[in-house]
């Protein structure tokens, strides 16, 4: 309770306090509740490829090469990745969640140096020549 000008009112906890807008767009709340389904679809992180050698910059390169591509190839990028932050032992790293398909596309754009790549790239071209 706190006391104001001699009349007391009640302070709601946390749990009690409700935000409500005056106007809601329709299209905003379905583009949230879009993003969030897509979100929860999604089970890679960008940042689990540190442990695979590679360093934050080529990730990040990576993926905004992997996102053009997305979009150039007419592929819905809010499907497939989502930008968030990581908490890490040295702080928060910027990551992205990533479907199969993005991750995938992250792996073929990341530089071919980097073991993991290189043994993904290859294997995905064998399995690519094996169809053909």
């Amino acid at each position: 309770m706190l006391e104001v000008n001699g009349k007391l009112f009640k302070i709601p906890t946390m749990q009690q306090i409700i935000v409500c807008h005056q106007k809601s767009d329709l299209q905003e709340s379905l583009d949230n509740f879009l993003d969030l389904y897509y979100s929860s679809r999604m089970k890679y992180f960008a940042s689990d490829l540190l442990q695979e050698g590679l360093s934050p910059y080529d990730i990040s390169k990576a993926i905004d090469k992997a996102m053009t591509a997305a979009q150039a190839g007419g592929v819905e990028v809010r499907r497939h990745f989502t930008p968030m932050y990581t908490q890490t032992e040295s702080g928060l790293l910027k990551d992205c969640k990533l479907s199969r398909l993005s991750y995938a596309l992250v792996l073929l754009n990341a530089d071919g140096q980097i073991p993991i790549v290189a043994r993904w790239q290859l294997r995905l071209v064998s399995e690519f020549l094996k169809q053909s």
